[in-house]
């Protein structure tokens, strides 16, 4: 019976691996794309700020040359995120990922912050501007930036990197649309503040999707739990669909990326109870209404393991999740497996067993 379970688990991950790995290939086809347009344009704008004199195109062109670099990077962080796990780490490196749309994020702030100080120094002393030239390369960088935002925005959209390198090129789309407005205003009236204060309100636009990028993924970097997911509502789940289960406690739940959800918790079963029988269903519970994929879970007596160190106890953080880690967690990527199981000394308790089976 547990043979026929552990080949149905490993069907299951199997099939999760493919679909991850299929995303992932998906998305570094769609930032490759959106890269290479952003890099060509950016050319283009150098070349036309040369030609008209223009310093708005030229600057224009910087602002580029950062996005580019950000597209780029994400697109590193997908190739890396496929990097087997190793010893030093057991989970692989998918939260590269995030740490990126994080920095992506604050980049994103750097711009605007820049941009705002552009335009404070533009309204204190204007200068002229070639609405003709201006025009045109922003019209042109619409066009391309459309094609890279809509390249971008049909990928994942669960995805922080993803999402990092889509409020790039929205920025810029949004500045296109922006330097058009900007360019007929002041070819008609020679209006120039027109052109700074549009480009305010366009950072004002940005700087709330910049915040939550960096709020969400700072979240995932600081092993938050999932929204919607925390402690008591793990522990009412598996009291009311696990039997045999007396008690759980030091529950910990927290993701490596978005879609990859993890958690470690002690488990007090009842006299008589089947202890693997319970561990499988409360690992197929954890999965089913918490789409956790990975779970260890330590199955106790009596007595906690922990109750025997006070000082640890008494914290209740434990940074290494009170548990003997599998570090087989599960991605589906070949390599991730054969790392060994590192048992804590503070688990190795006589009143405490760690069951530590692979995620039903």
């Amino acid at each position: 019976m547990g043979h026929s379970h552990d080949q149905a688990g490993h069907a299951g991950h199997s099939h999760a691996g493919h679909d991850h790995d299929h995303a992932a290939h998906a998305s570094e086809r769609r930032l490759a794309i959106a890269a290479g347009l952003t890099g060509v344009f950016m050319l283009v704008e150098v070349a036309g700020g040369i030609v008209s004199g223009s310093l708005a195109l030229l600057a224009d062109a910087g602002h580029m040359l950062v996005d580019f670099a950000g597209l780029a990077l994400a697109f590193v962080a997908i190739r890396m995120a496929r990097r087997p796990a190793d010893a030093r780490r057991s989970f692989g490196y998918d939260r590269f990922q995030i740490l990126v749309a994080y920095s992506n994020g604050l980049v994103l702030f750097g711009i605007s912050a820049f941009i705002i100080f552009e335009a404070w120094q533009r309204l204190a002393n204007p200068a002229p501007v070639l609405a003709g030239p201006m025009f045109a390369v922003a019209v042109a960088g619409l066009l391309v930036n459309i094609a890279a935002f809509f390249t971008l925005h049909g990928g994942d959209k669960e995805d922080l990197n993803l999402r990092g390198a889509l409020l790039h090129v929205l920025g810029d789309l949004l500045g296109s649309v922006a330097a058009i407005i900007a360019s007929i205003v002041i070819w008609r009236t020679g209006w120039t503040p027109i052109d700074p204060i549009l480009s305010v309100l366009v950072c004002l636009l940005i700087l709330g999707n910049a915040w939550r990028l960096v709020r969400e993924s700072g979240h995932v970097l600081l092993e938050g739990s999932p929204a919607g997911v925390d402690g008591a509502a793990v522990k009412q789940a598996l009291a009311d669909r696990v039997p045999g289960l007396a008690e759980v406690h030091h529950v910990h739940v927290w993701m490596i990326t978005p879609k990859r959800r993890a958690a470690t918790l002690h488990a007090k079963l009842l006299e008589g109870a089947d202890g693997p029988g319970t561990v499988r269903a409360i690992k197929t519970a954890l999965r089913q209404d918490f789409a956790i994929g990975h779970a260890t879970v330590e199955v106790e007596g009596d007595l906690c393991a922990d109750a025997a160190h006070p000082h640890d106890h008494d914290h209740d953080h434990d940074h290494d999740h009170d548990h003997d880690h599998d570090h087989d967690h599960d991605h589906g990527h070949q390599g991730h497996t054969g790392h060994g199981h590192h048992r804590h000394a503070a688990n190795v308790h006589p009143a405490a067993s760690a069951l530590n089976a692979r995620p039903a």
